[in-house]
């Protein structure tokens, strides 16, 4: 896969800033600003369908809770070791999530994107390939998907293998080589070690600042990013994508992790870049209002000069 120089741009959610996350309008926006990837979260359906959502708890992004006839899929869950209740996609069959219609997650703070509420439905990861495919030929450059996994092991578990679906997605589209202009995400690792051995496809390691994989209890994060990790993860992943708050531990000092995920010949995508000021650092704020943008380009600017390979961005038009 030829990369233009970095750091790539990968539209969070599409330009989840600007638009309802996760719709066409959204990844469509982002592609016109220049994004390098579009990303979009899987999660599965009842009948086995890999369906773009954040969360497989959809009451806060879809209109699903106004919805009469799916008032008794309500459900209380545990995901991950998490209590959640509300309504799941894996509750519901395909054609029953296409009748609901997208809403903005954060409305308080993104305002201007509730006028997109009720317009936009539930896509599917291969409606997503498509949007991709469409935008490469728009605008003459190849427009890459970074897909997330999402909870793969309590689908597994639920009867619903991701990685089956997923992988033959992938096949029916000829994107399983290394050359692919996907990068596949995913914060369990059992799920890219086994995705490593089915397809050439890039593969990058999620890693949170906290925590450590749900599927692997004996395994930290922090564990993950030394370079004895990373040179781990390196056997089966191309990339690490990491919370920013691990590359620069205050504002211009940069951590030893570009450094050793190099080294172990991994790339390094940041998690995630976003303009309000609710979401910045002291430094990079501009002004007291949580929902007025701060000054993230000076942000991204430091990150670039620290090394970093590829931002995940809610505003994908401002790095350009």
């Amino acid at each position: 896969m030829m990369l233009p120089a970095t750091p790539l741009i990968i539209a969070h959610r599409g330009a989840s800033g600007e638009r309802p996350e996760h719709t066409r309008v959204a990844y469509e926006l982002a592609i016109d600003h220049g994004a390098d990837f579009i990303e979009p979260d899987l999660v599965m359906s009842r009948d086995g369908a890999l369906v773009v959502r954040h969360e497989n708890e959809i009451g806060g992004t879809t209109d699903v809770a106004d919805r009469p006839e799916f008032a008794d899929r309500r459900a209380l869950k545990t995901i991950d070791g998490w209590a959640v209740e509300g309504w799941f996609t894996e509750d519901f069959t395909l054609a029953e999530l296409k009748t609901l219609r997208a809403r903005e997650r954060l409305p308080a703070l993104r305002p201007a994107n509730t006028a997109f509420d009720g317009r936009e439905p539930i896509l599917t990861f291969d409606e997503v390939l498509e949007i991709a495919r469409e935008g490469s030929a728009r605008t003459g450059r190849v427009i890459g998907v970074a897909p997330e996994l999402k909870h793969p092991s309590y689908f597994a578990a639920a009867g619903l293998p991701m990685e089956d679906a997923f992988v033959a997605a992938l096949e029916r589209r000829g994107l399983t080589g290394a050359d692919a202009a996907v990068l596949v995400q995913c914060f369990e690792v059992g799920p890219l070690e086994r995705l490593r051995a089915r397809i050439e496809t890039p593969l990058l390691q999620l890693v949170a600042a906290v925590g450590g994989p749900a599927d692997r209890p004996d395994l930290t994060y922090a564990a993950m990013i030394t370079p004895e990790g990373l040179a781990e993860v390196a056997t089966w992943a191309d990339w690490i994508g990491a919370d920013a708050a691990l590359i620069e531990l205050r504002p211009g000092e940069a951590s030893a992790l570009i450094a050793d995920a190099h080294a172990a010949g991994l790339k390094v995508a940041g998690w995630t870049f976003r303009a309000e000021n609710l979401f910045l650092p002291d430094i990079d704020r501009d002004g007291d209002d949580p929902a007025a943008h701060g000054r993230l380009r000076e942000r991204l600017a430091r990150f670039a000069g620290h090394g970093l390979d590829a931002a995940f961005m809610d505003q994908p038009g401002l790095a350009r």
